[in-house]
């Protein structure tokens, strides 16, 4: 079934979550009122709540949209027919640039998950971290193989690489010296340098 677009080419979801995000980075998610966003998305309110049912659940999707993206390429990554390290590489240096493709996403979601249900909450980190065990389970591979050092625990290498692509949204600026991709050549490096046995 396809969704409303309201005599706009863009559906009504993606204008409300557009706006939502545009809005929850300038503003702050508690500054913002559903009013706000609906005017910005050009709906009724009505819109919004048939198809997120309160200003929370957007705050949920702005997120949820890009770790389903993250976890799509991730899955795509760890079942390549090619060697451990390559997969892990790829791995690492796409959660990057996905990241900074998504930059407001990620700066509101750390900023504001605060914000979420207990259940909301539980369910987000439940899919984050199902994230963080397909990619730990890439390092654990190359270290039963020999190809990566055992010498530091999976989860914390996991910890490392994961603590700098959570950062990005507090020192990444398009404008800057380094590309998204550059950015992420670097980090992967840094990673994979780390893990040489």
């Amino acid at each position: 079934m396809a969704r409303k677009t309201d005599g706009n080419s863009i559906p009504v979801p993606q204008r409300l979550l557009a706006a939502a995000t545009r809005l929850f980075a300038e503003q702050g998610y508690g500054s913002t009122s559903v009013q706000e966003i609906v005017e910005a998305a050009g709906v009724t309110k009505g819109a919004l709540y048939h198809y997120f049912g309160s200003k929370e659940d957007l705050l949920q999707e702005v997120y949820a949209r890009v770790l389903r993206l993250q976890q799509e390429r991730l899955d795509a990554f760890a079942d390549a027919d090619e060697p451990v390290e390559r997969r892990l590489r790829a791995a690492a240096a796409d959660v990057v640039v996905t990241t900074i493709d998504n930059l407001d996403d990620a700066a509101i979601f750390f900023r504001s998950m605060h914000h979420l249900s207990p259940e909301k909450n539980k369910q987000v980190r439940a899919e984050r971290r199902r994230y963080h065990e397909r990619f730990r389970a890439l390092v654990e591979e190359g270290q039963r193989s020999g190809v990566f050092t055992a010498a530091t625990p999976a989860d914390l290498v996991v910890d490392y690489h994961f603590g700098s692509v959570h950062h990005l949204s507090t020192w990444y600026r398009p404008d800057g010296p380094l590309t998204p991709q550059q950015v992420a050549d670097h980090l992967a490096d840094l990673l994979l340098r780390a893990l040489r046995p």
